[in-house]
């Protein structure tokens, strides 16, 4: 089987490695021969054709000479952006060859256009390595629990986050600090703001929670947060509550209808299984209505984790052409045409909530106040004590509550005179 990659970043160029180490055991397991036979990328400085260990291979500049070179029978896109590769992607399946991706980002935006034109043309779209990193969480999905109701899916999903958070939960230093050295580690882009606002995960989870209900699930109706307002001090209060703090992914049913689809920082309690997820280590939970909960760990994040995935995914797509099927698994498979996601007004949490306030009196009455006022009953209150001057924190633990309805009440509580700096809430999960 001829294979033709485009592009040879650090996911082709891991992907590259690994087939050719790999080589004989992939041989023994799936029992043909792979071969590059074509790569593209702009980093080739000219065209031409060079011996390697898995035979001659065409190097070239031109994606296009790769995508339809006649010898050509899987195609695997690892661009990283959403125009070259919608083009690779579109004229690949046009062809009737299969494909092979990690691009998340253009996942979630066509998706469902993506998976339709493989199924016009018989072939087939495959894209394991779009979310969990190495975790075969795609495939758990479609074929592992396939006979169940998806209940929710819970999911830590971008390695980055997940480092820094529990950096500044064991240093205690601030998200800055934390985000300079997990720059300087390769652990975080010179540009962050797609990890750490969230947007990562997002695509991830659409992807998540497309296939779980089957209509496809669109970046913008994903809810998100990043992890910036995420203070040590919040970290420190959280684990005093027998909480960590993770950015998390939800997929949640309803009974009313709409799915509950959102990524934001939560507070998970300790005795989760997910709260001991750590450093860029990936952790998803799915709740099938009859296998119940299910767990999937792995490496989130790093080349050889995605490119684990990526060859996962020609092994399948060379066992679809060997036995001539297209049907096998289907990159996306609508059987939900009313499917909707739930509104972020009407999905329902607990909260933590720490404000900065002045020291004195009347300042705990006034917030209740306005808690009660929108129907948000409060668990809990700390005034930590050895916090010197004017301003101390105050810390709340909520009851179950509408978004809206904590909305309201923090643009109210925002407005008080005693609150020194901007309200931090936090949401909390307790997989109920």
């Amino acid at each position: 089987m001829n294979i033709a990659i485009v592009g040879m970043g650090t996911v082709g160029g891991a992907a590259i490695r690994l087939l050719e180490e790999n080589a004989a055991e992939l041989e023994r397991k799936l029992g043909f021969k792979l071969h590059i036979r074509a790569t593209a990328s702009l980093e080739v400085e000219e065209r031409k054709e060079v011996d390697t260990p898995t035979g001659r291979r065409l190097l070239t500049r031109d994606w296009r000479e790769a995508v339809e070179h006649p010898e050509a029978d899987i195609v695997v896109e690892v661009v990283g952006d959403t125009t070259i590769a919608y083009e690779v992607q579109t004229t690949a399946l046009a062809l009737g060859r299969p494909v092979v991706t990690a691009n998340k980002e253009l996942l979630g935006l066509r998706g469902a256009e993506l998976a339709q034109l493989a199924r016009d043309n018989k072939t087939s779209l495959h894209l394991e390595a779009s979310a969990g990193g190495c975790i075969p969480i795609l495939n758990a999905l479609r074929e592992g629990i396939a006979a169940d109701h998806i209940e929710a899916i819970y999911g830590i999903l971008n390695g980055t986050c997940n480092y820094i958070l529990t950096q500044m939960e064991a240093e205690g230093s601030d998200f800055e600090d934390v985000l300079a050295d997990a720059q300087q580690m390769g652990y975080a882009e010179a540009e962050p703001s797609l990890d750490v606002d969230g947007f990562d995960a997002q695509h991830k989870t659409g992807i998540l929670a497309s296939l779980a209900h089957g209509f496809w699930v669109k970046p913008e109706k994903v809810y998100t947060e990043g992890i910036r307002h995420v203070a040590p001090l919040d970290l420190e209060f959280a684990g005093k509550l027998g909480h960590a703090v993770k950015l998390l992914g939800i997929v949640k049913t309803s009974k009313t209808g709409p799915v509950q689809v959102t990524m934001f920082p939560a507070l998970i309690p300790n005795d989760h299984v997910l709260a001991n997820v750590s450093d860029v280590y990936n952790g998803i939970l799915v709740r099938g209505d009859v296998v119940g909960d299910t767990l999937y760990y792995g490496q989130g994040a790093g080349q050889d984790a995605t490119a684990s995935a990526v060859l996962s995914d020609i092994g399948d797509a060379v066992l679809d052409l060997a036995h001539g099927t297209t049907e096998r698994m289907k990159a996306f498979n609508s059987h939900e045409a009313n499917g909707a996601v739930r509104p972020i007004d009407e999905v329902t949490s607990c909260y933590y909530l720490r404000l900065t306030v002045l020291d004195r009196p009347g300042v705990l009455a006034k917030v209740s106040t306005i808690l009660a006022k929108n129907k948000i009953g409060i668990s809990s209150v700390i005034q930590p004590e050895g916090h010197e001057g004017k301003s101390v924190p105050l810390i709340f633990m909520l009851h179950y509550a509408r978004n809206a309805a904590m909305t309201r009440a923090l643009k109210a509580i925002n407005k008080l005179a005693a609150v020194k700096a901007k309200p931090v809430m936090i949401r909390v999960e307790n997989f109920e």
